[in-house]
């Protein structure tokens, strides 16, 4: 274990770097406050985030930049204001490094961290934190540096390479599913068989859903996803009538496309009356199809977002993954072939996870 204050990874330098042009070299961390932890980074998921972020392709990011939002390391460093963590844990990092925690936050106050409105809500990498204490930078480094609200143990039983994609794909999957009363006695849609999709059959099948639906456009995936637990897979543009086969018979769909040409009216028409369709996937530009006030209002469906998970959800989920043996399909690659593994990660070649390993 390292203590430094010379942090490396992989730079992004501008819109070119994520066509496999990430440099390597030192960066600054943020300014060091007595809230947070170091960590000596072993493991870290690639993201469709990462790639959105590397090309400017949601906003303009603020190069140079290293990503990586799924951050497996042992804590090097901690500040005496954290409590739950001691040096030499294993520990994780998602999404998110810091939010205000103010009581008067409504969103911070009610375990919804996620949704903190104020300049304190920094993300994990191409963030800037208020009061020039520098930016946020990721995980395809050899360290990172988080507020320790955001840094979370990993049980014993998980492995690390596992545990990697849960803190960003695992847990933006769980929160729409747990949140919308995934269990016993519902019916769920996963729409996308992918890095995302995958977790949402894994977590709907542990929090005990009676039927898991998966949904992707060609049939590829059809034995992946019946592996991996769902009850029924649909190609969406090779099963004959598969929307009319299919009426009202999910409670709650989740889509993890980011596509502005998915079929929306008619996974729409596959909800049941008072069904809820969460959206997940953002498409570069955040552009959706239009929606059908149709199958809006004749079924009394619900439609909305949700956004990564809350430091408690995360919890939740790890010790959902521990007790149910949770396993997400990951490929390792070495850290030193990042700009590889994002190049095949574009491609859509990884099954579905890719992990890079110190």
């Amino acid at each position: 274990m390292a203590v430094t204050e010379k942090f490396q990874g992989w730079l992004g330098l501008d819109k070119e770097s994520v066509k496999g042009n990430m440099k390597w070299g030192e960066f600054e961390p943020k300014k060091w406050a007595e809230d947070d932890v170091d960590i000596e980074i072993s493991h870290c998921g690639i993201c469709g985030s990462d790639l959105h972020t590397l090309s400017s392709g949601w906003v303009e990011t603020p190069y140079p930049c290293v990503v990586g939002h799924e951050i497996i390391g042992t804590a090097v460093r901690v500040g005496k204001n954290v409590k739950h963590v001691k040096v030499g844990d294993r520990v994780g990092v998602g999404c998110q490094a810091r939010s205000c925690k103010q009581a008067d936050c409504f969103e911070c106050s009610s375990g919804r961290e996620n949704f903190c409105p104020r300049p304190d809500n920094v993300n994990t990498y191409g963030g800037i934190y208020p009061n020039s204490e520098g930016k946020s930078y990721g995980g395809y480094a050899t360290h990172n540096r988080t507020n320790g609200h955001f840094v979370f143990k990993i049980p014993e039983s998980v492995p690390s390479e596992l545990a990697a994609p849960m803190m960003c794909a695992g847990v933006t999957m769980y929160s729409p599913l747990k949140r919308n009363g995934c269990g016993p006695g519902k019916t769920v849609g996963i729409v996308g068989v992918g890095g995302l999709g995958h977790f949402g059959i894994l977590f709907a099948k542990a929090l005990g859903a009676d039927k898991v639906v998966a949904l992707s456009r060609k049939a590829d995936k059809r034995a992946d996803a019946l592996e991996l637990g769902a009850d029924l897979y649909i190609a969406t543009d090779e099963d004959e009538d598969w929307a009319a086969k299919n009426v009202r018979s999910l409670d709650l769909i989740i889509s993890t496309i980011s596509s502005p040409k998915m079929p929306l009216h008619l996974y729409m028409t596959m909800l049941k009356v008072g069904g809820s369709f969460m959206q997940v996937g953002v498409p570069d530009g955040g552009l959706l199809p239009t929606i059908n006030a149709f199958p809006l209002v004749l079924n009394n469906i619900k439609v909305g977002g949700s956004f990564i998970g809350a430091p408690g959800e995360v919890e939740e989920m790890l010790q959902l993954a521990a007790e149910k043996n949770i396993k997400p399909w990951v490929q390792i690659r070495p850290m030193n072939e990042a700009n590889a593994a994002i190049v095949d990660m574009e491609a859509g070649k990884a099954r579905y996870r890719y992990v890079l390993k110190a």
